[in-house]
């Protein structure tokens, strides 16, 4: 939750946004105050503190309190302690650690199990997977589809805009594609995606919540992670994606079964035999 008001804090109103300053000043206080006393606290109505509560995506109050409170259960999400060029190395490492940790527990915690459950069966039975995203998420792009290509299914991986663009119109149906965006508003991903859809082809997305690519893809696994362009700030985003691209992966495996596992077998003793496993 804390991870989700971080991210939309620039995209709601003045008066919303000055409760986001107030509610990640404050997350144990919150957790113990009216709706009444919040926008007194926060100098804001308490329709404010609704409509705050609906565009994080809370039924009210009382359940942001609730996913509020689950959020400092499991350990408080790294939000103050920016790296500093004249921070150490062991206080860098620590601080790159601390938030990378942090923003992993807050996506397994919001990560929807049905959604996963969906996004492994259109992969598993895909004819065809094609793998798409532009600068960083390309790289994520073509790291997950490495996970899927020694599963021994027909992928490729895309990071040309125009590549894809295009290798989006070939598909059909029985087809699938992972999208990869943080901001999940890229125009080209966003053109490619339309196309897959318009042939019949199913869009697994990895991305933020209510973004146009989320509403646009047939299953979204989400990552509300703040993007981070300060070059001192550990791309959490990134880290995010490829744990969820792994996740996937193993779900896919295991629906392939026992027939997967003999073909990955045969193909760990042929490597030996041509000089072992090799990075």
């Amino acid at each position: 939750m804390l991870g989700r008001i971080t991210s939309v804090k620039d995209q709601i109103r003045p008066s919303e946004r000055k409760l986001a300053d107030f509610v990640l000043s404050h997350p144990g206080e919150v957790i113990n105050l009216s709706m009444a006393e919040v926008a007194r606290r926060s100098e804001v109505s308490e329709p404010t503190v609704a409509r705050f509560c609906s565009a994080l995506g809370c039924k009210g109050f009382r359940e942001f309190k609730i996913k509020l409170a689950q959020d400092i259960a499991g350990g408080m999400p790294f939000l103050d302690q920016d790296v500093l060029p004249d921070d150490g190395a062991s206080g860098i490492a620590g601080k790159v650690f601390d938030r990378t940790i942090n923003t992993l527990i807050g996506v397994r915690n919001n990560l929807s199990a049905s959604m996963l459950d969906k996004a492994a069966d259109i992969l598993a039975s895909a004819r065809r997977i094609e793998f798409y995203g532009s600068g960083n998420s390309g790289t994520i792009a073509e790291d997950v589809q490495r996970r899927f290509f020694r599963l021994g299914m027909p992928t490729v991986a895309y990071c040309d805009p125009h590549v894809y663009f295009i290798s989006s119109l070939s598909l059909a149906p029985g087809d699938a594609v992972v999208a990869v965006s943080n901001s999940g508003r890229t125009r080209d991903i966003l053109d490619s995606v339309q196309n897959a859809l318009t042939v019949g082809a199913d869009v697994v997305a990895l991305t933020r919540s209510d973004s146009p690519l989320a509403r646009l893809a047939t299953v979204s696994l989400l990552t509300d992670v703040a993007e981070e362009y300060d070059v001192y700030s550990p791309l959490t985003s990134r880290i995010s994606h490829l744990v969820l691209g792994d996740a996937l992966s193993i779900c896919v495996a295991l629906r392939k079964g026992k027939t997967l596992h003999e073909r990955v077998e045969r193909s760990k003793a042929l490597l030996k035999e041509n000089g072992g496993l090799r990075d």
